[in-house]
């Protein structure tokens, strides 16, 4: 009478049937996550940028800071760049004119290249 159980051939093949798949799967998990975070940061910068011109709209002069953008209700508070996880990363682009207030625009502090070449610090 035989006892119940795998053999450990039958194991190893169940591992290596496993092995292959994650091979398969796991670059494309890596890439949606890439993808999703780039998805949210472009989404962000708009998000700021339409708060920094209503901000000009209203006020005729562009705020001082990002954080001027929350602190005036015009953000509920300053996004967090998906690619540094982080709030102070972002880098205020001054306008031509220093009178007219300190960020004309805002892009993302983070290094490296998005999945389309461009660097983040572009957009």
């Amino acid at each position: 009478m035989r006892r119940g159980g795998f053999t450990l051939i039958e194991l190893l093949a169940v591992l290596a049937i496993i092995a292959m798949l994650l091979t398969i799967a796991v670059p494309y998990y890596f890439s949606s996550v890439d993808s999703s975070k780039e998805a949210v940061l472009k989404e962000n910068l708009n998000q700021m940028r339409d708060a920094i011109g209503k901000y000009y709209a209203d006020k005729g002069k562009y705020p001082e800071s990002i954080e001027t953008l929350a602190n005036e209700k015009y953000l509920r508070k300053v996004p967090v760049d998906p690619i540094t996880e982080s709030t102070v990363t972002w880098v205020a682009v001054p306008p031509e004119d220093p009178q007219k207030g300190g960020v004309y625009d805002v892009k993302s502090g983070a290094q490296g290249n998005a999945l389309d070449g461009s660097t983040y610090g572009e957009w």
